[in-house]
């Protein structure tokens, strides 16, 4: 199912694109003429976006066929085909670096996301993404880390309070940040998960004490630290990693019992997934 908002995004992405015409093909192809095209996939990871492809090519021009070979999260290697195109070549033409775009951040999304999950396997810890997002793609992009394998943290701020260090600062401490959270929360008759950051061992015992929440991020701990920390929760609140974890640590990290790793990167480092559109 396309995220909320997908149709306005592809309007926008045209718009952007094709401004007042595809000069480049309206002076060098005819009106009549038609061909096809094939999807062609250029590096090793996972495919993400066909069925935005699907919705892109029905936008720009719904007499374009559009036949899929192999779906979203598949793992693809040099020289698959996703997809073919036919129709009119003008057509193919002007929607070719649309759907590119959001095909290939897409899968490069999916493939960083499906190395996370791999290397966390067995563990029983879930990666998340976080908002670290591209403006205005947020959905595109935490659909392609469920592709991946992965799992959404909050999609914005209000779907979910988290407290974070700053908020704890400005607050006066956690103990009265957590007391106004849960108060807001009553007088507005809201029911919305709070997560509380800690930043030592000091900050996850005055949550602990205070109660009140349903999970503990464990911000910028060192492994060790963050078993001890695992250890003095139990499972009274989920746990959450997060700061400097990368694929060569997660594992570690994800092997002190703690509930989920949050990876920035996921969306905001990517490397994009070598694609392109051939004609036949």
């Amino acid at each position: 199912m396309l995220p909320p908002g997908t149709e306005d995004l592809i309007e926008l992405a045209f718009r952007e694109d094709l401004g007042d015409g595809d000069h480049s093909t309206l002076s060098t192809i005819p009106t009549d003429a038609r061909g096809s095209a094939r999807l062609l996939v250029k590096a090793e990871g996972i495919l993400a976006g066909v069925e935005l492809a699907v919705a892109i090519v029905r936008r720009h021009d719904p007499d374009l066929n559009i036949r899929p070979f192999i779906l979203d999260g598949a793992a693809v290697v040099p020289g698959d085909v996703a997809f073919t195109l036919t129709g009119s070549s003008r057509s193919i033409l002007s929607a070719e670096r649309v759907l590119l775009n959001f095909m290939q951040r897409m899968s490069g999304i999916a493939t960083l996301t499906h190395r996370y999950v791999d290397a966390l396997e067995g563990t029983g810890c879930r990666v998340l993404d976080t908002r670290k997002t591209t403006p205005g793609l947020r959905g595109i992009e935490k659909w392609a880390v469920r592709i991946g394998g992965g799992h959404n943290h909050r999609h914005g701020l209000y779907d979910m309070i988290m407290i974070k260090d700053n908020h704890v600062d400005f607050a006066g401490g956690i103990a009265p940040a957590i007391a106004a959270a849960r108060k807001y929360l009553k007088d507005q008759g809201r029911d919305l998960a709070i997560e509380v950051e800690t930043r030592n061992l000091e900050e996850v015992q005055e949550v602990i004490r205070v109660g009140g929440i349903q999970r503990i991020m464990l911000d910028n701990y060192t492994p060790e630290r963050m078993k001890e920390a695992v250890s003095l929760i139990g499972k009274r609140f989920e746990t959450e990693a997060s700061g400097g974890i990368d694929l060569s640590t997660a594992r570690t990290f994800a092997e002190t019992g703690v509930d989920f790793i949050s990876v920035g990167a996921l969306t905001h480092s990517v490397q994009s997934l070598d694609l392109s559109l051939k004609a036949m």
